[in-house]
């Protein structure tokens, strides 16, 4: 007795992977890398050409390097700085650390890290009242970043001073400085908190990224694990409203525990504002 014979369906086609792209009846591999590179500057979906890079790519990565290293050796104007910050209605104070030119900067971070005799001088020589907060503006290894942020960003800052009733000492305008110049100055200004912008490391796509140095109870001897960073301040990264906001909270937070560093935890995103995502506009 044979058995009956089963029909079989004919076979569908196969679907093709979501990387292959059928084009006149053949399948075309498509790079999913690709549609990646267009919603982040990092350096993916570059190609090659044989063994090596495509000469577009070389060029482009020639030309990030190349204003990496203009990032961190353009000069610093500190009269200009002052006068843009002075327009904001700030008082300054221009100062200098120990680093006498940029090289030495560069090859000595600890020259960077405390303040000229000169500088000690004029600070010694002030009468300062007790103040909430120091600001010092340093440029760091980025002067780029210091003259396309930092104003922008202290006028977004400068409504949550007013909102909060904070008292703040004369805006100091550091050069060849680095992020312990500011406790050393928070000290002599008699500031329960400093908080230093200071153009950042450049980045092969960020060459003005500006960061935010909180530190209470500044003084000579302070460690980074003492500090709130907040980072990556710019257009493409954290924008001046947002970076306020979240330095408002953290200044609010460390004035009130007495505190700043790894025991202080940047929770300002749990808020909400009226059912919407934190980081509101003031005024």
């Amino acid at each position: 007795m044979s058995r009956p014979e089963m029909e079989v369906e004919p076979a569908n086609d196969p679907v093709p992977p979501a990387d292959h792209v059928i084009e006149g009846g053949e399948y075309r591999i498509e790079d999913s890398w690709s549609r990646l590179a267009g919603i982040t500057p990092a350096r993916i979906a570059l190609g090659r050409v044989g063994a090596g890079l495509p000469t577009r790519e070389v060029l482009r990565f020639a030309l990030a390097h190349a204003q990496a290293r203009d990032a961190v050796h353009a000069p610093f104007d500190s009269a200009r700085m002052a006068g843009e910050i002075a327009g904001l209605g700030f008082e300054t104070l221009e100062l200098a650390s120990a680093a006498p030119a940029r090289d030495a900067y560069l090859r000595r971070p600890d020259l960077g890290r405390r303040l000229s005799d000169a500088s000690r001088a004029v600070l010694r020589a002030g009468e300062f009242d007790p103040v909430d907060l120091a600001i010092v503006v340093a440029d760091g290894l980025s002067s780029t970043a210091i003259h396309a942020q930092a104003v922008p960003f202290l006028t977004a800052f400068q409504a949550r001073i007013a909102a909060a009733g904070w008292r703040v000492a004369p805006v100091v305008i550091a050069s060849q400085a680095r992020v312990a110049l500011g406790d050393e100055v928070g000290e002599a200004l008699r500031a329960a908190a400093v908080v230093v912008l200071i153009g950042e490391r450049p980045g092969l796509s960020s060459p003005d990224s500006l960061g935010l140095y909180l530190t209470f109870a500044p003084r000579a001897g302070r460690t980074d694990a003492e500090r709130n960073c907040i980072s990556n301040v710019r257009g493409e990264g954290l924008s001046h409203d947002q970076a306020a906001f979240k330095l408002a909270w953290l200044l609010e937070q460390a004035l009130a525990r007495q505190l700043t560093g790894v025991s202080l935890k940047d929770e300002s995103d749990l808020l909400l504002v009226n059912g919407q995502p934190p980081v509101p506009r003031l005024g």
